[in-house]
């Protein structure tokens, strides 16, 4: 194997004592470009961007030991982004990260590239075959220091919280309406999951319109509560808010139009039906909203009042 030459047909990238100096080993393909990355004078580490076609580059890199914690790498990369959009014309540059290689991570996010998903099991390495985080920024995404850059970058990262909205609503015998569902055999409140940019009250709305159909007759009143769900069975904790729909006759059932994919049949439960047919969380939410008065809003955690 050749060892690897200065290649004089790219250009050597210079930001005050950090220096990315091209090199090529005899067997590269032409689509890779590697860098030594050199501090004060001596190799500090290595760069990489490879073009994936379509104006899309992958890059890579590493700091040596007696170098990291510097700032290098994240200088690196930054030099390396540039050259991508602005030497290399590309539109989109992306790096593979490890889920445990924090540092690598967060040069990544300093460079201003946005976290945008887990790929399970990307793909073969000298390890296996392990989850890779994927960060990729656009030509066209502002510099990650300013205002217009930072806030989409912090908010690639930040917690997504499933929200869940759901109407409770009684008939005059004291009952609560429930629905059947398709794909899942515990019986559940109407309402489902808020959508993006939705309030949970228009998702409410949605939902029991989606649902029950268009002439349902029920109205989206106060919120009687918002209840916490933990982690359970695969799914992550998420946040019910439970709206009042009031007090109708067991009529207003007769003529409902439901959502077949996801609806079996819908039928007000008595406190006994709804303990048979009901998870013990929902069973216990349901019971702590009717028993709340006119306390107001009650918050809840898996059901109970915390």
């Amino acid at each position: 194997m050749t060892s690897p030459e200065t290649d004089p047909e790219l250009p050597t990238l210079i930001d005050g004592q950090l220096t990315l100096r091209p090199w090529r080993d005899s067997n590269d393909s032409r689509s890779v470009v590697n860098f030594v990355v050199e501090y004060a004078g001596a190799p500090a580490g290595t760069a990489e961007i490879r073009d994936r076609g379509d104006r899309v580059g992958e890059l890579s890199w590493a700091v040596f030991s007696p170098y990291q914690r510097r700032g290098i790498g994240t200088k690196a990369v930054r030099m390396l982004v540039r050259y991508g959009f602005d030497e290399l014309e590309m539109e989109r540059l992306e790096a593979y990260v490890e889920p445990d290689n924090l540092g690598s991570i967060r040069v990544a996010s300093r460079a201003g590239l946005r976290h945008e998903g887990l790929l399970r099991r990307h793909k073969t390495t000298d390890a296996g075959r392990p989850d890779s985080v994927l960060l990729a920024r656009l030509r066209e995404d502002p510099e990650p220091m300013s205002r217009e850059g930072l806030i989409p970058l912090l908010n690639s990262w930040l917690p997504r919280k499933r929200v869940i909205a759901q109407v409770l609503v009684r008939d005059t015998a004291g009952r609560v309406l429930m629905c059947e569902l398709t794909y899942k055999r515990d019986w559940d409140l109407p309402g489902g999951v808020v959508e993006v940019g939705e309030s949970p009250r228009q998702g409410a709305r949605r939902e029991l319109v989606e649902e029950l159909g268009s002439q349902v007759p029920i109205r989206v009143g106060p919120l009687l509560g918002i209840d916490w769900l933990p982690a359970w069975r695969g799914w992550d904790d998420a946040c019910t808010f439970v709206f009042d729909g009031g007090c109708h006759p067991p009529e207003i059932l007769v003529g409902l139009v439901l959502e077949s994919r996801e609806l079996k049949r819908v039928a007000f439960l008595d406190s006994a039906e709804v303990a048979e047919r009901c998870t013990s969380a929902t069973q216990q939410r349901i019971a702590a909203l009717l028993a709340r008065g006119a306390t107001g809003t009650q918050y809840l955690e898996g059901g109970r009042p915390a």
